[in-house]
């Protein structure tokens, strides 16, 4: 017995070592939002939830700090849109709701201190499944707020894998003018 269970310890602790020597992390730990920008202004009202949550995991990561004026920003991301979605997706024989699929969709872009165009218009939908009965009305508003709620956190994270993979427009070196090539002249062939 005593065997066993020090062979289930060490199995444990051995699955433990080789899971975390490959590089395996969690998803939301560590640093995920390496941005290659140093300061962004995030174009979402103060009051809105996505907003919060999107500048909460912006400074936690401590390479990047949100700013409260575009014109001091290198990357400036605007929200386009931003909606949410409840649709009908089965009935029963009776005809009444059996599944809504819910969604939640959010068009931005990025755009650096100079205008340029970083990141264009890019939508990002996410939807989910929700059954519903009847008899249980209060506990599904709860279940879909719940729902809500995940989705907007998987859009903040999707939305920092979307920054994280920017790669900011380099200057453009001044090319100093070339000598106009002088055509070949053709030779005759060796007898």
């Amino acid at each position: 017995m005593l065997i066993k269970r020090r062979f289930a310890h060490a199995l444990v602790l051995l699955t433990a070592v080789l899971v975390s020597a490959c590089g395996f992390h969690l998803r939301g730990s560590g640093s995920q939002a390496n941005l290659p920008f140093k300061t962004i202004y995030l174009g979402v009202p103060d009051s809105s939830p996505l907003g919060v949550e999107l500048m909460r995991n912006i400074t936690s990561s401590g390479g990047t700090t949100v700013v409260t004026d575009p014109k001091a920003a290198e990357a400036v991301m605007e929200v386009i849109s931003e909606s949410r979605d409840k649709t009908v997706l089965t009935l029963n024989s009776q005809g009444r709701v059996r599944e809504y699929t819910l969604s939640y969709t959010l068009v931005f872009r990025v755009k650096d201190s100079k205008e340029n165009v970083l990141l264009g218009p890019t939508e990002v939908t996410l939807r989910r499944v929700l059954s519903y009965n009847e008899a249980q009305v209060l506990a599904k508003e709860s279940e879909e707020a719940t729902l809500y709620q995940n989705m907007q956190t998987d859009m903040v994270q999707q939305i920092l894998r979307r920054l994280a993979a920017i790669k900011p427009v380099q200057p453009t070196q001044p090319t100093q003018p070339t000598q106009p090539v002088q055509p070949v002249q053709p030779t005759q062939p060796v007898k």
